[in-house]
């Protein structure tokens, strides 16, 4: 509470979201782990179970936006509201959501495995290895990555951070640490089917340090897995989450269709341009999950102050927020245009992949900026349960500016338009998401909410 209400703004801010932003460049780490070390197996059968599978992974983000924003929004709110039931029941309503959906993607895809393999694009000779990489990553661990992600965002809606951040890397770092052991020669030799396994572990390793905050922090947390919770359900619970996670899931989704069809763009010229425009998306990841993490970090405070009608707090913090993380991405693509070539060399020496990536990064920094003006703006919509403005900002991105721009520069710019599309569609949107921003500042001016004797 104290840091809600109380704690100066700059602080406030840095404590929520310096841990997630820590937390996101763990998990970029971490999402590579897999594919590198399979990769030093020098196999290309192991190396596509990896790919393979990918797609259905990326399906769990969905879920995970869907229980884990929209129930961490929800608890922010009802906190600020002083309504601690609520607070409960809204927790009991996002860990069950997310167990039975959790047990749902495990039940279909046992079920439904071979026409599952035959949809991920396995052949005779890539199905034992990619059924030996499913059986751990989706079908024992669906529920705990799931629930890893989820727990944290629970966790981090009452203010606590740091814990959300210790739970989730220790599943990362642990991830890392024995991918080399079940996957190499050296340990147990177990190729694909051992990054799978590593990734089940740690899972469950992270969710049982959430189980056990949960049980250490008891009458001290308002985060509840008591499913007794569940009788008190009420429609404002439900609609309350599912508004602000529904469209968060259907963003993540239509981020995954905007990259495999610049993807398929790209691959129509040649293995070199996919190679290089993956590099060049892999460097572009690191501002993009800063950004993300930045936003998704000052949801719990702009929530609450938000809802507890302390409009002057909720404004200082959106606009110091903005203030900080804006200058610093401007640093970053600066860096990224004029150190391109280097920056792809790092990872691929080929002078035409080094030629190709250094044209499609300049392309993607120039977007960094605006990225993360409308995460910012995104994360504000769902903080404060505004679900339609996030629905509305993913439909624009994705459907009405960026897929159409893919068409279009590629049409006129053939291959190096692509890299542009993404910075078309978040400078337009960068421009919406402050008209939105301000018409929020302006309905909730001061003298609408409680007396803000607050600093």
């Amino acid at each position: 509470m104290y840091m809600f209400e109380q704690m100066p703004i700059p602080r406030a801010v840095a404590s929520l979201a310096i841990p997630m932003v820590v937390t996101s460049l763990v998990m970029v780490i971490y999402n590579l782990a897999d594919t590198f070390f399979v990769g030093m197996l020098n196999d290309p059968v192991q190396n596509a179970a990896v790919t393979l599978v990918y797609p259905v992974m990326l399906a769990f983000n969905a879920v995970n936006n869907l229980f884990g924003v929209g129930t961490s929004s929800m608890m922010s709110r009802s906190l600020g509201r002083g309504d601690y039931e609520m607070v409960r029941t809204s927790s009991a309503f996002g860990f069950y959501g997310s167990v039975f959906s959790g047990l749902l993607f495990a039940l279909l895809s046992v079920v439904f495995r071979t026409p599952l393999m035959n949809l991920l694009g396995a052949d005779a000779t890539t199905w034992e290895a990619t059924s030996g990489y499913l059986l751990w990553t989706v079908n024992f661990g669906a529920l705990p990555a799931i629930l890893n992600v989820v727990q944290g965002q629970m966790v981090r809606s009452e203010g606590s951070a740091v814990h959300a951040s210790i739970g989730t890397m220790s599943g990362c770092i642990l991830n890392i640490i024995l991918d080399p052991i079940f996957i190499l020669p050296w340990g147990f030799n177990m190729g694909a089917a051992g990054a799978g396994l590593a990734t089940f572990i740690s899972n469950c390793v992270a969710c049982g340090y959430f189980f056990v905050l949960a049980r250490v922090k008891r009458g001290k947390t308002f985060v509840c897995l008591d499913i007794r919770k569940l009788k008190n359900l009420s429609k404002e619970v439900v609609l309350g989450i599912l508004g602000v996670g529904i469209p968060a899931s259907i963003q993540n989704l239509l981020n995954v269709t905007g990259t495999t069809i610049l993807n398929n763009f790209t691959a129509a010229y040649g293995a070199s341009a996919v190679a290089a425009m993956g590099v060049a998306q892999k460097i572009n990841q690191l501002p993009f999950q800063i950004a993300l993490g930045f936003s998704q970090g000052i949801m719990p405070l702009v929530s609450y102050t938000y809802a507890s009608g302390n409009y002057k707090r909720m404004k200082s913090s959106i606009t110091f927020s903005l203030g900080s993380i804006l200058p610093s991405m401007a640093v970053v693509s600066a860096v990224y245009w004029f150190g391109a070539p280097v920056l792809i060399q790092m990872f691929m020496e080929n002078p035409e992949i080094v030629s190709y990536g250094t044209a499609f990064l300049r392309g993607l920094c120039l977007g960094i900026v605006f990225i993360c003006m409308d995460f910012v703006a995104v994360g504000v919509f769902a903080a404060i349960g505004k679900g339609k403005y996030s629905l509305l900002f993913a439909i624009l991105r994705k459907i009405v500016f960026e897929i159409p721009l893919l068409f279009l520069l590629n049409a006129l710019f053939p291959l190096y338009g692509l890299a542009y599309a993404q910075f078309g569609a978040e400078f337009v949107l960068a421009i919406a998401a402050v008209f939105m921003l301000s018409k929020i500042f302006r309905e909730h001016s001061p003298q609408e909410g409680a007396p803000l004797t607050q600093k």
